[in-house]
């Protein structure tokens, strides 16, 4: 006797049920290619927003990559202005200029606070080669608001007595002075402050890529989508002038902050003799050492912008030997030697840069 089971007939319940859940299954996998495509086309590197201005006596320029296709320039002006309203000292209103004029300062703003924190590390770790109440020296020697003569010794021993990152104190709501003649100039970190305010608000609302540079320093974050490889930038050569500007060096960068200190244009020339910008607090004269540039990365701008100073101070021997101290900078020094123009790379970086002979 042979035994049969049902056979799939049109009409028979099993061949229905089976008919209906390969409709079901197709319609899902239809679906499913659907939302495919749609999250590719969302996440599609698109072509880059850019964005740019002026801020801080220098321009800004931000590209950064938006599935949503979002344009923040009126937001970034906002918050650029409200920055300079906290730490500018061309600013006679802003809340450092009150400060200067003053004792004791409440902050207002919640952008004073930072740069201050920030200051007052590197301080103390480069052993007072940043030192941001230089302001009285950056004004006598020409550099800040007032244009002068070589200064005289006598004048700048009398400065130097209050010169001083140790003579201001701060806590969460306000910040007061232990001498009232100190004076604070936060430009040596303003600009790479200002980028590090752009970075985080950008990251909020949710930008993974982006390149911000405000001032030739700021942050490159996530890769360049549309090129598919992290940020690159050029480092100045020393013998570029203002008019004629070419690189030394190109770096990649992701997820990194850069910024470069050097003497290529800023400088003052006083009776024939021509002064670097960047004073020495201990000795209360413009740094004459043999470095030229320091380009500084680190996870922040603003402790890279204040550590390129503290290098550029340091000179490029007290430089190499701090930097071994503090592996979580990363640095390239140029400077000069009888020979000519030479280079230092910390370990990780110079796997990052490209040299140009």
């Amino acid at each position: 006797m042979m035994c049969l089971g049902p056979v799939n007939l049109p009409g028979n319940s099993t061949y229905m049920n089976n008919r209906w859940k390969n409709t079901i299954y197709s319609l899902l996998l239809l679906a499913a290619m659907w939302a495919v495509w749609k999250w590719r086309q969302a996440n599609a590197p698109r072509d880059p927003i850019k964005v740019e201005g002026e801020t801080m006596a220098t321009t800004y320029h931000i590209t950064y990559f938006d599935p949503q296709n979002r344009n923040f320039k009126r937001e970034i002006d906002s918050l650029l202005v409200r920055v300079n309203q906290s730490i500018n000292n061309y600013n006679p209103n802003s809340e450092i200029s009150r400060f200067n004029k003053s004792t004791a300062f409440t902050f207002q703003l919640p952008y004073l606070l930072p740069p201050l924190q920030v200051s007052q590390r590197v301080f103390s770790e480069s052993q007072g080669a940043y030192d941001p109440t230089v302001l009285p020296l950056v004004n006598l020697w020409g550099f800040g608001q007032q244009q002068v003569v070589r200064p005289d010794s006598s004048k700048i021993d009398s400065l130097r007595t209050f010169i001083g990152f140790e003579k201001i104190q701060f806590n969460q709501d306000s910040v007061w002075k232990l001498d009232p003649r100190v004076q604070v100039d936060l430009g040596g970190i303003g600009q790479g402050y200002g980028a590090d305010v752009i970075t985080d608000y950008l990251r909020s609302k949710g930008i993974k890529n982006m390149l911000v540079e405000l001032g030739g320093e700021g942050m490159a974050v996530g890769i360049n989508l549309k090129e598919g490889k992290p940020w690159e930038l050029g480092i100045l050569d020393p013998n570029s002038t203002s008019q004629n500007q070419f690189f030394k060096a190109y770096v990649t960068l992701t997820d990194q902050s850069f910024t470069t200190s050097g003497n290529y244009f800023n400088y003052r020339e006083i009776e024939g003799i021509k002064y670097s910008h960047t004073i020495d607090p201990e000795t209360g004269y413009p740094v004459t050492r043999s470095i030229l540039s320091a380009s500084v990365f680190a996870k922040d701008c603003s402790t890279a912008d204040a550590w390129a100073t503290a290098l550029m101070v340091m000179g490029h021997e007290k430089a190499i030997d701090l930097l071994k101290q503090h592996p979580e900078l990363e640095a390239f020094l140029i400077y000069s030697t009888p020979d000519g123009i030479a280079t230092f790379a910390t370990e990780k970086i110079s796997r990052q840069i490209k040299i140009i002979p």
